[in-house]
């Protein structure tokens, strides 16, 4: 049996972050996945502002991620087929990349085991109990942890929570669910320029057109549950889009697939999940603790995110029981989660309406200031409920430059208009 400080379930990005963050404060961590890595991930690949300083204070270096596509151009296409120009500052630093998440959780891994961390691929768990001494003892067929605390980062159908006796009510599939795939042979918009559009009938679901190297995009959907639409019909909507000419006009029409298209749900309700299991001892964090944003079903940087609050509470409580560090996890994700997670669900209804959707994207292209302030609020610069918070408010809040200001290398080049 393998001792450790803190066991990890789960090695994508919210898990990576935890076990980076604990193994650079000299815990012993030891990060379990069933996967090995390199692996696919379904995702759209952006990155946002906030990812990106999340990515930056862990020390990714973007060179290792050889599909790292600054993006400084979006483009949003409103119900009405108006399109909407938004400029992301051009320095210093970074406000959106492209990457993708198959190269991008590679990186991470491979940081956490740099930094410290005991990474164990290839292992599924199937057992979970907590020893007479209190700690949790975690099992797969071929190996035994033992550890006061686990972080549970294995998904939206996280293994952890039905082995803790976790479950979400029955049916449940999360708020979104999404569609992508990898395509070439892009046209030259697309290829420069993030480009997402508001189709009335998918209202409050969009497309999106996000560019990768040498002419690559990621490209799908994403159709909230519970719609106008039946997430059954993805396949057929998704044929569809391509009949489209706002869509056709910017990707061209000399695309070919690189990957089959591929779907996933994405849970959305962090506010109401339950974070933590066996008395404290086991946290929840990213998908498994249903943190992706309710509006766009962004997951990263709230993976990222999760990643760290849960292994800081760690930290803050050294010496502590379990409930004191599991109370002090969920007042973190509380504070700086739940209330922007609120406000980008009321704004979600807001873009089910094609009425209310072109008046916001009219509203977002009034002036320039609004442009570009409205670029970097939905590329969460800083905190979508920033206004309802005053804690957060910060001097230079609009101003401050992106992430890897200082970083030399790929960041540093920009798109072309």
């Amino acid at each position: 049996m393998d001792c450790a400080d803190i066991a990890v379930i789960g090695a994508g990005p919210a898990g990576a972050a935890a076990a980076i963050v604990a193994a650079r404060n000299g815990l012993d961590v030891v990060v379990i996945d069933k996967a090995t890595f390199p692996r696919d991930k379904c995702c759209g690949d952006g990155l946002t502002a906030a990812c990106l300083r999340e990515l930056q204070d862990l020390g990714l270096d973007p060179a290792l991620v050889a599909s790292w596509q600054p993006v400084h151009q979006v483009v949003l296409h409103s119900p009405a087929q108006r399109r909407v120009n938004l400029s992301l500052p051009r320095g210093p630093g970074l406000f959106s990349v492209v990457a993708r998440r198959k190269e991008l959780d590679t990186a991470l891994v491979e940081l956490a085991a740099a930094t410290g961390a005991q990474v164990r691929t290839g292992q599924a768990v199937n057992a979970i109990s907590v020893a007479p001494d209190g700690r949790v003892v975690v099992s797969t067929d071929s190996m035994v942890v033992c550890a006061p605390v686990v972080i549970a980062a294995d998904g939206m159908w996280s293994p952890t929570r039905k082995l803790c006796q976790v479950r979400h009510e029955p049916g449940y599939r999360g708020e979104w669910h999404a569609f992508r795939q990898y395509l070439t042979g892009s046209g030259p918009d697309a290829a420069h320029a993030q480009h997402i559009w508001f189709p009335r009938d998918l209202l409050p679901g969009y497309v999106w057109s996000f560019p990768l190297p040498d002419g690559a995009l990621n490209v799908g959907f994403g159709l909230p549950r519970g719609g106008p639409l039946a997430v059954g019909d993805g396949a057929a909507i998704w044929r569809a889009i391509f009949n489209r000419p706002e869509i056709t006009d910017v990707l061209g029409t000399d695309l070919q697939s690189e990957s089959p298209m591929r779907a996933w749900p994405i849970p959305a309700r962090v506010e109401e999940a339950t974070l933590s299991a066996l008395g404290g001892r086991v946290l929840f964090v990213g998908d498994a603790a249903t943190a992706p944003d309710p509006m766009t079903g962004e997951g990263i940087g709230q993976a990222l995110q999760t990643g760290r609050l849960a292994v800081e509470a760690v930290l803050g409580k050294p010496g502590h029981s379990s409930g004191d560090i599991a109370m002090t996890y969920g007042q973190a994700v509380a504070r700086d989660l739940v209330s922007d997670h609120r406000l980008a669900r009321r704004l979600s209804a807001v873009l089910a309406s094609p009425r209310r959707a072109e008046w916001a994207l009219r509203a977002a292209d009034a002036h320039p200031w609004t442009r570009r302030n409205f670029a970097r609020w939905m590329f969460e610069d800083y905190p979508r409920a920033i206004i309802g918070t005053p804690r957060r408010w910060e001097r230079g809040q609009f101003h401050r430059p992106g992430a890897y200001a200082s970083h030399a290398g790929p960041t540093s080049e920009t798109s072309k208009p």
